[in-house]
């Protein structure tokens, strides 16, 4: 074997490399002894294992840049960032017009201008990430797929890319992508294209009479756009639901203002807004509104005035339009006490709530709207209440107060379906964020139908015939404990019921 190690280390190289004049025959040696795959011309990979195909995709970076170093990453592979087709296609320009074939990637390469103004440095500088402006303009130029994937998107996903700008970021982006796409189409040959871009844009915000071909783009225009990720996501908690077999839990002939006090002054603990249940008292029952919490205080009014309103809290939405206008006066209600919110009125900002950026405020309606056809398709009841609470908190329609609306929407399902209302204790609290974490972050439904369905069997288990009865319930469920001291006493909620089963068998 020759003494390769003083001119060239296979530890030192990645899962795939180059070989150069210097290292070829170190690199011929260690092919002969099976060290290494040779996957084309001066290209090889250590990895003896995996398919060929799957290597050279997931190393298509490195290997476009030691092909094409220098090249612009363009066209449909600008938006994607990732090879396209079952052929694995990626679209690069550079100042030669090439395509290399290698298993499982096709690195397509024309000729055209190098990185401009915006263009940013990728894997170090050995290739550029073309910029929004230069994305779109490469993309408006039509192609024709003669075989594998077009080189460019289509009219109607170019207006898609533009709506998610114009939702997230608003009418200012558009107007500034427009005006720099002007500015660097005479440096890459697409005058023509900036003018289209321009009119499509106009198409968008209304201002010029373009035909559009998406119909999120028309629905941009009508106002009336929509959140498709999260039509994904409701359609997944949708057959999830759709099969489920809930438990049937009829509600007690009179729900008690006991079980509202609970309600209302669990619902805003959830969200911290937190008073001892004697001051909770004093506030609600007594109109007692504390000098330096007046807001906090009118909150937990505000939640218990709907959900003891006869008229509202088995109040449901008849069709989508009334879904808006019943969240609205849902809204209303509980964010009374606090004017600046807007009660009543759906969001104008952008919500967030740590790393999750909720439904644009352009896309709210449309998505509710969308979402309640989902809804409105599930068995009334358990399933309708889990989709209309994940549905609202989810969209987030409102500057603040969304849980409180959501879980109030949830319970006026169940209670119009003669079904026990639900209620998330503060020991539970934990337990049901993760489950609303996991179904939008992970696309995980069982844990939020288990956290609800769990919810309601406890609520039904307490005796709210009177504070007191409550009160010593609550207590023995552990109810009142927050995760962290239940977890330092190594306790969960309980049901009544099955505390009595563990007396009896103890």
């Amino acid at each position: 074997m020759m003494p390769a190690t003083k001119r060239f280390s296979l530890e030192d190289q990645g899962e795939v490399f180059f070989s150069s004049t210097a290292t070829s025959r170190a690199v011929r040696a260690l092919l002969r002894e099976g060290r290494v795959r040779q996957v084309a011309g001066r290209l090889y990979t250590k990895n003896l294992d995996e398919p060929l195909e799957d290597v050279v995709r997931r190393r298509a970076w490195p290997i476009a840049a030691g092909i094409f170093p220098g090249a612009v990453i363009v066209d449909r592979t600008a938006f994607e960032a990732r090879p396209a087709g079952r052929e694995g296609s990626i679209f690069l320009c550079s100042q030669v017009s090439r395509v290399v074939r290698l298993p499982g990637l096709v690195l397509n390469c024309r000729r055209g201008a190098g990185p401009v103004a915006g263009d940013t440095p990728f894997m170090g500088e050995a290739l550029y990430m073309s910029s929004w402006p230069r994305r779109f303009l490469d993309n408006m130029r039509w192609s024709r797929a003669r075989s594998g994937v077009k080189r460019t998107l289509s009219r109607a996903e170019l207006e898609v890319q533009l709506e998610r700008l114009l939702a997230n970021r608003g009418e200012a982006e558009l107007n500034r992508l427009r005006d720099e796409a002007a500015e660097i189409a005479p440096l890459i040959d697409r005058e023509q294209e900036a003018t289209e871009l321009a009119t499509l844009i106009g198409a968008l915000l209304g201002t010029r009479d373009t035909p559009l071909a998406s119909p999120l783009g028309k629905a941009t225009r009508a106002g009336d756009s929509w959140d498709e990720n999260r039509l994904a996501l409701f359609d997944v908690l949708f057959a999830a639901l759709h099969g489920y077999v809930a438990v049937d839990r009829p509600a007690p002939e009179r729900i008690s203002p006991t079980f509202s006090f609970y309600e209302a002054y669990f619902s805003n603990f959830i969200e911290g807004t937190e008073f001892t249940i004697e001051e909770a008292q004093e506030i609600i029952f007594r109109g007692a509104i504390p000098v330096d919490r007046p807001q906090d205080a009118h909150d937990i009014l505000g939640t218990f005035d709907l959900v003891s309103d006869p008229a509202l809290r088995g109040r449901t939405p008849t069709d989508a339009v009334d879904l808006l206008s019943l969240l609205s006066t849902f809204h209303a209600r509980i964010m009374a006490g606090r004017p600046e919110q807007r009660p009543g009125h759906l969001k104008a900002k952008a919500n967030r709530a740590g790393g999750t950026e909720f439904v644009a405020p352009s896309r709210v309606r449309g998505t509710l709207t969308r979402g309640y056809e989902r809804y409105q398709a599930l068995q009334p009841g358990f399933p309708r209440a889990v989709f209309a609470m994940f549905l609202v908190a989810e969209v987030h329609p409102f500057g603040d107060g969304n849980g409180r609306v959501a879980r109030a929407l949830a319970n006026a399902e169940l209670s119009a379906a003669g079904q026990q209302r639900l209620i998330i204790p503060i020991v539970f609290r934990d337990d049901y964020l993760q489950a609303l974490r996991a179904m939008s972050r992970l696309t995980a439904p069982t844990a939020l139908i288990r956290v609800l369905a769990r919810a309601q069997e406890w609520s039904g288990s307490i005796d709210w015939s009177s504070m007191s009865s409550a009160m010593t319930d609550l207590e023995r469920t552990h109810a009142l404990l927050t995760p962290a001291e239940a977890e330092e006493r190594g306790v969960i909620l309980r049901t009544t019921s099955e505390l009595i089963a563990g007396a009896s068998v103890a």
